[in-house]
């Protein structure tokens, strides 16, 4: 009877010993081993990355993302190009080079420029132009002609800035007289030369959206008599080509009607 007991006892040190393994395993599983550099305060595009903005984690799974770092020191003192907010792990894509100074230079990609217009309340989409969100830009002005036109000269463009904000709350939109695009060198050429033809109009649109405007644009011949859409300001009103005025009716003096004759009356 000494021997099953025996057998029994060690059954249940192997079981047990098998539990706490199989735990330590699970637990092994559920991390990858590596630390990762995660946000842990808002951090806004454009500006310098303090220690107590970041903290290291061990990173759950398997899969630890591309070029993440490991140690808050390697983060610390950098400049971030885009804002980041908390949980989100940081990235080497996300910083600036290690000798940018910070500001506005920091945040521009690398073969892009930055180009400020002048906008007011209305012209700027009433404050929801905010870094961060894309706009296709018009031009109103006349031509060699004198003619009023309006065009659509730059099409999905990103906005940098509004008036010196680079970061935005989009619940709370602001109204600025100043909006900072991302132009590429040509594209700040035609808006240089946009300006000084004319008003300058931001619309606007989808950020998913990445499709190009490209149109002929709209003189003010399309507005006043729109032939192009078939439906002309003519034929908006009742025709009058085949309404034919009746003649005057001589005046025959006073009669007297009676059934179909007519009989003159004299007036003494």
């Amino acid at each position: 009877m000494k021997l099953p007991l025996f057998a029994l006892a060690i059954a249940l040190t192997l079981g047990a010993m098998a539990a706490f393994f199989a735990a330590r395993w699970m637990s092994v599983a559920q991390t990858s081993g590596a630390r990762v550099v995660i946000v842990e305060l808002p951090i806004e595009a454009g500006r310098v990355i303090t220690a107590d903005q970041i903290k290291s984690i061990d990173w759950p799974g398997s899969s630890v993302p591309h070029d993440a770092f490991t140690r808050t020191t390697d983060v610390a003192g950098r400049i971030a190009r885009v804002s980041m907010v908390p949980g989100e792990p940081v990235l080497l894509g996300k910083l600036a080079q290690k000798t940018a100074t910070g500001g506005l230079s920091s945040i521009i990609p690398e073969g892009k420029r930055a180009i400020t217009i002048h906008v007011n309340e209305v012209i700027a989409v009433a404050g929801f132009a905010l870094p961060g969100s894309y706009v296709d830009v018009l031009v109103y002005g006349k031509d060699t002609d004198n003619q009023s036109f309006s065009r659509t000269v730059l099409s999905r463009i990103k906005v940098l800035a509004a008036a010196q904000e680079t970061t935005a709350d989009h619940d709370k939109p602001k109204v600025v007289n100043a909006v900072t695009l991302e132009l590429t060198p040509h594209e700040s050429e035609k808006l240089d030369l946009s300006r000084n033809i004319g008003v300058l109009s931001l619309v606007l649109r989808n950020e998913f959206d990445t499709t190009r405007t490209n149109t002929a644009g709209v003189r003010l011949q399309d507005i006043v008599n729109p032939q192009s859409t078939g439906a002309t300001v003519s034929s908006l009103v009742a025709p009058t080509t085949n309404i034919v005025a009746a003649p005057l009716r001589q005046s025959r003096g006073t009669e007297e009607i009676r059934g179909t004759s007519r009989q003159p009356v004299a007036i003494p």
